[in-house]
């Protein structure tokens, strides 16, 4: 009895102290569209490339200073595992490619909107897929999100796919993560080693045929693209971390903290235009997050003591 005592009381405490490796990565989220800014001169596709080349030499130069090249082979030692790294690998792409294309392009407003909708959407997955605890006021909430985008595609006569296909990918990407067996640093490392090929092919073809665009770079943004590994990596590892130690449903509200980050600079900083339609939308799902706030005293707590 007193040992089932100690490992609950253990096992709280992980899931208490968990809650801070979410709420880094996506501080880390919010402010990154200003580094992908100062980028813009260098293609969306190119970016994304040294995304994934860069942040798995990152990785593999960790795996191999902490020598855990044999973990690292468990994530290719059968079926399941393989595709849970290729599926995995293939949704951080695409909504990276996304993400990176709508803040060069003056869609930073629409795209923090799809990281609002994306913990709703993460809470839905956690309900229907994990059958986690939900309540009348999550389900509240989440009518109350897609109400909102609903609107917002009715006002302006089309879908705002950039935010729906940030939030729909990200979710998926959250809830293969959870499923995981792998580490965050294995599971991460091996998702960027399935692309790194690719990306490296891309960008060889890249800067072949169109090498006006590299051969003018200045040395600061050279080590900005170097370092596009790290700070691609760093806060997906924190993310990793955080979803092994809090429910998906406590996930799905901690990441209100990036689209704030972002919608921030992309209004103040940027001037990007915040119109009447994107002000309803995104108040019905402030409206709704904050439903989901307080009707969840458990994630307040663990914020309160950890925060």
């Amino acid at each position: 009895m007193q040992a089932k005592t100690i490992t609950a009381i253990s096992s709280k405490h992980r899931g208490n102290a968990g809650i801070i490796y979410p709420i880094a990565a996506y501080f880390i989220w919010g402010i990154l569209p200003i580094y992908w800014k100062v980028m813009k001169q260098i293609p969306s596709g190119d970016i994304l490339a040294h995304r994934i080349f860069w942040s798995f030499v990152f990785l593999a130069a960790i795996i191999s200073s902490m020598k855990r090249w044999s973990e690292f082979r468990q994530a290719f030692s059968n079926t399941k595992s393989i595709l849970a790294v290729t599926v995995a690998a293939i949704l951080i792409s695409a909504n990276w490619l996304i993400y990176i294309w709508a803040v060069n392009n003056n869609h930073i407003v629409e795209a923090s909107l799809g990281y609002y909708i994306n913990p709703l959407l993460t809470i839905l997955l956690g309900i229907v897929v994990l059958r986690e605890k939900s309540d009348i006021w999550q389900i509240i909430a989440i009518i109350l999100a897609l109400f909102g985008v609903g609107l917002l595609t009715y006002q302006f006569g089309q879908v705002p796919w950039v935010a729906i296909s940030l939030a729909i990918s990200f979710a998926c990407y959250s809830l293969v993560k959870k499923l995981s067996s792998l580490s965050p640093l294995t599971g991460l490392a091996a998702e960027t080693m399935v692309v790194a090929p690719l990306a490296l092919g891309y960008l060889y073809m890249q800067v072949s045929g169109t090498a006006a665009t590299y051969s003018n770079l200045s040395y600061g943004m050279i080590l900005m693209i170097l370092l596009t590994g790290v700070v691609t990596s760093v806060p997906l590892l924190l993310f990793a971390q955080g979803t092994k130690r809090v429910s998906l449903t406590t996930l799905g509200f901690v990441q209100y903290l990036s689209p704030s980050l972002s919608l921030i600079i992309g209004i103040f900083i940027y001037n990007e235009p915040f119109t009447l339609a994107y002000q309803i939308s995104f108040g019905l799902i402030w409206i709704a997050l904050a439903i989901y706030t307080f009707s969840r005293k458990d994630v307040l707590s663990k914020l309160r003591r950890n925060v």
